[in-house]
């Protein structure tokens, strides 16, 4: 089984701590910032850091990489509202983002979550991925409380904010796609040629029954009928011009997933 994953634990080694760069240029109009580095994945979430003193600074936006060059080493960032420590109760300062300011990207990376349709799978994978695990439990336990039988992309996001876990990585036809877990961006997809015997819904916990809520009604709300097709609809939605995940989507054999060729966003 290590043999198996052994392209995985390189591609991982990638994104073993947290990365800082510095902005180069500012496009205000369209809110994104250029950066210097030497290599980054696109869809990589990040947060925009304003040093107001040598010891004293303050996060000023939230961000995620949209372009990467490699002939300059640069890269885009697209920047948004940074809310995850919003208090209305508490000043806030009325920085603006400069050039200068610090980009700190894969925050969290060294955090986890893994979806697996068994125990099996989810432990073959757990044991050749050095991480530190995010335990199902815990995120069927915050479906429950949000009665959210089907996960949706905001629960992800969620409980990357409440447990500072940068990192999904989510097994789908033989194939491991490792993808942010803030911005839903594949970071890498990797052979991992298992074998699947059963599947347990919405994924594989301890967790017995996510509980749904009678108040609760939408999107997310009701039971989740298959596996594969509704991570494949999430990780479409987010990546949609994504080529690897389209020839993915194209050659499968699943009728519902193939019928997701529609929502990509890539021209002949």
């Amino acid at each position: 089984m290590r043999y198996i994953f052994l392209t995985i634990l390189i591609q991982f080694n990638l994104f073993a701590g947290l990365v800082g760069a510095k902005i180069v240029s500012l496009d205000l109009e369209n809110e994104s910032a250029k950066i210097d580095i030497e290599k980054i994945d696109v869809g990589m979430s990040c947060y925009v850091v304003h040093h107001i003193t040598p010891e004293h600074s303050a996060i000023l936006k939230s961000c995620v990489v949209e372009s990467f060059d490699a002939a300059t080493k640069t890269a885009v960032v697209k920047m948004s509202e940074f809310d995850l420590l919003k208090n209305n109760a508490l000043p806030s300062g009325k920085w603006e983002v400069i050039v200068g300011d610090s980009v700190e990207l894969a925050f969290g990376y060294t955090r986890s979550l893994l979806i697996a349709p068994s125990e099996e799978i989810f432990y073959q994978i757990s044991k050749s991925i050095k991480t530190q695990w995010i335990h199902p439990d815990t995120f069927a336990t915050l479906l429950s409380i949000h009665g959210h039988p089907t996960p949706l992309q905001e629960d992800f996001s969620n409980l990357s904010s409440a447990s500072s876990a940068g990192l999904v990585f989510i097994y789908l036809d033989k194939k491991l796609y490792t993808v942010d877990m803030k911005s839903f961006k594949i970071l890498a997809i990797s052979d991992a040629p298992l074998t699947q015997d059963s599947v347990k819904l919405p994924f594989y916990s301890r967790v017995e029954k996510i509980e749904t809520s009678w108040f609760i009604f939408g999107e997310g709300s009701d039971e989740m009928q298959s596996y594969e097709p509704h991570y494949y609809e999430l990780l479409v939605e987010n990546n949609k011009n994504n080529k690897t995940l389209y020839e993915i989507v194209r050659k499968s054999t699943n009728e519902e997933v193939h019928s997701l060729i529609n929502e990509f966003e890539i021209g002949e």
